[in-house]
């Protein structure tokens, strides 16, 4: 493993394990609703727990990132994050359901800023950003598999279908125990040689908090449209069920491609360029679909909607990375696992907004959270 581009590779592939699990948590909802007979708030109450749990942990497991080279914590996270999206299919107590979402909520919570770390040593000022790319595609790809997954593996073997996710957890487990040596040499290395910043290079907490305002409102916006897009497009245009579900993967396609080439372009015309101008790009397509009455030019301009809510996700980490040299672990904690926590906390107000008046509402209040970014995302500084 000697190209950095492998271990990016690896990194990527168990960010697709990890992932596969928060994107999983939606889809197993509605049969735990049927087999239990829980209330739509009951249910809502797992992801609560699931996503307020990696908010809470996500940040300490970035600190110790940044004071231990422990590469042993991101196979360890995965089994956690597997084992516990597993367990829900296995018992009918909601106590240990809770309890289950929440393991694996800091299994994922662990996995990210060790893996995110390994892959910034592993990088050049010259690739980082398409390391970055290739690591958060593996992610954005298992955030959207998780569903189809849990679905599949539920109706052919019922609840019990979601021990599914262990297989992967364990397999992956099993390649990084093969590489334990080489990650812990690679984690190792310091900033300089890995061709970074320097050591001594200043953290920059001012941009770091502007970025972080800008991670947060996309991670809202992201989450928004994943959980309304296809349902707003149902209730406009009267699609049927499957044609929504068939729009949002198309978004989700869009979405995945855009990922693996925003680091490239980060690399090559400086990541706050692109984080400025996706957003920039944003705001005006949200706009256009609120007017839009033709079902076609309405999937057309859902794509660069979703073009630039993914563009800009690695030029952020490393961005974030960037701005917090000091703290490679903590960046990477916040940019990476606590941004689609925070997305997933505020889901909730948005469904109530939908209820209270209609899924238009939900997207002109999407429109008005990406103001946030795209002002913010202009007060973000370069960083040579």
């Amino acid at each position: 493993m000697k190209s950095s581009k492998y271990y990016s590779y690896l990194m990527s592939l168990g960010h697709f394990c990890s992932d596969i699990n928060q994107g999983a948590l939606s889809a197993i909802l509605p049969f735990l609703i049927a087999a239990y007979h829980y209330n739509y708030s009951t249910a809502a109450l797992l992801v609560m727990a699931a996503n307020i749990t990696g908010s809470i942990v996500q940040p300490l497991f970035g600190q110790l990132a940044d004071k231990k080279n422990l590469p042993w914590l991101i196979g360890v996270g995965l089994l956690l994050a597997g084992g516990g999206m597993a367990f829900t299919g296995f018992t009918d107590d909601f106590h240990l359901l809770c309890a289950a979402v929440i393991v694996s909520g800091i299994g994922i919570a662990m996995f990210h800023p060790q893996a995110a770390r390994l892959v910034n040593k592993a990088s050049t000022a010259q690739n980082k950003g398409q390391n970055t790319s290739i690591f958060a595609f593996g992610g954005t790809m298992g955030f959207t598999f998780g569903p189809i997954i849990a679905t599949s593996a539920i109706v052919w073997f019922g609840l019990q279908g979601t021990v599914v996710f262990m297989v992967p957890a364990i397999l992956i487990f099993a390649v990084l125990l093969i590489f334990n040596s080489q990650l812990k040499q690679l984690g190792s290395i310091t900033l300089n040689k890995a061709g970074n910043a320097s050591a001594h290079a200043d953290d920059n907490w001012p941009a770091f908090y502007k970025l972080t305002a800008v991670i947060f409102s996309r991670s809202i916006l992201y989450y928004g449209f994943n959980t309304f897009l296809a349902l707003y497009f149902i209730d406009k245009f009267k699609v049927s069920e499957a044609q929504g579900t068939l729009i949002l993967s198309i978004f989700y396609a869009a979405g995945a491609a855009s990922t693996l080439f925003g680091g490239f372009l980060g690399d090559k015309y400086g990541y706050t360029a692109v984080v400025k101008t996706s957003f920039a790009v944003l705001l005006p397509s949200i706009l256009l679909l609120t007017i839009i009455n033709n079902i076609y030019l309405a999937v057309l301009i859902m794509l660069p909607i979703s073009a630039a809510l993914n563009i800009s996700y690695s030029p952020q980490v490393v961005l974030g990375q960037q701005y917090l040299p000091n703290r490679v672990g903590l960046a990477s904690g916040v940019t990476l696992g606590l941004a689609v926590s925070v997305g997933g906390i505020f889901t909730p107000l948005l469904g109530q907004l939908a209820d209270t008046h209609n899924l238009l509402s939900v997207i002109y209040a999407l429109a008005g959270i990406a103001v946030i970014p795209t002002l913010v995302s202009r007060l973000l500084p370069a960083v040579k």
